[in-house]
């Protein structure tokens, strides 16, 4: 009888005997299981706009000559935030889903036509952060026709109108910044305020009663008293601290003649 086999290939691998099926899958149960992590792309405040599928190109000018090179193909999507009023554009690699251009459309950017083509765009970026930090980029994008690159256009338009009139990112930071050091003057101009202030407080305490008491008849003869009496004790204490260090230090040296006079004792008498 002939054994029998399954063939993968030119090689013939014979069937178990315990196993006869030919499309065996093992099966093992995980020994961890790990929960779902929710992943924020910080597009959850924002508005889809449009969504098309289109190819990236970025004018590489450190070659030589310069050329475009390809930069990914995707998804890309013009983002509307109502709250701060801008519009970025974001486009996604497939599966990889890396992000390959990411900035903010300014009024001022102008879609131009690449080489008289109908699904093709270009324009110049001032800061792209598809690598996390911004850079000067211009790009080209390529669409499967002629319709989406108008449908992308239009839209591209309307987003320059939505943020006309809004400030763009860069103006609220600034004046963010603008108020955040108004308010570190004004918090410094209190403080040396308050430094006048307790100085004046130390000034006018030291006075002498008996000139308030001239100048303020409420001031009660008692109090110019005791203010003398604990001038006085002041006085005296700081005499006796004065002493009492003249003292020690008569004392330390009275030691020290003792000592050298009996060791030089010693030394005549040995």
């Amino acid at each position: 009888m002939a054994e029998e086999t399954t063939g993968k290939g030119d090689e013939s691998v014979p069937l178990s005997p315990h196993n006869t099926s030919t499309d065996y899958d093992p099966h093992y149960e995980p020994i961890i299981t790990l929960p779902e992590i929710h992943v924020n792309t910080f597009e959850e405040n924002e508005e889809e706009l449009i969504k098309l599928r289109a190819k990236l190109f970025r004018y590489d000018t450190g070659e030589a000559p310069p050329e475009w090179k390809e930069r990914g193909t995707g998804e890309v999507k013009l983002l509307h935030n109502p709250d701060r009023r801008t519009v970025r554009v974001v486009m996604r690699r497939d599966k990889t889903l890396k992000i390959c251009a990411n900035h903010f459309v300014a009024p001022w950017m102008e879609l131009k036509p690449n080489c008289g083509s109908d699904r093709a765009w270009v324009w110049s970026v001032p800061g792209d952060f598809a690598d996390e930090t911004p850079r000067n980029e211009l790009l080209a994008i390529r669409f499967a026709n002629a319709e989406n690159a108008l449908k992308w256009k239009d839209k591209f338009e309307e987003a320059k109108q939505l943020i006309a009139d809004g400030p763009l990112l860069h103006d609220s930071d600034d004046e963010e910044s603008d108020e955040s050091e108004e308010e570190k003057e004004d918090s410094v101009s209190e403080d040396l305020g308050k430094l006048t202030i307790q100085e004046e407080t130390k000034e006018n305490s030291g006075e002498n009663l008996e000139d308030r008491n001239a100048a303020d008849p409420d001031v009660k003869p008692e109090q110019v008293k005791d203010a003398e009496l604990d001038k006085e004790i002041s006085q005296e204490k700081i005499e006796l601290t004065e002493k009492s260090d003249v003292e020690i230090s008569q004392e330390k040296n009275d030691l020290t003649e003792n000592l050298g006079k009996e060791i030089s004792k010693e030394k005549i008498e040995a």
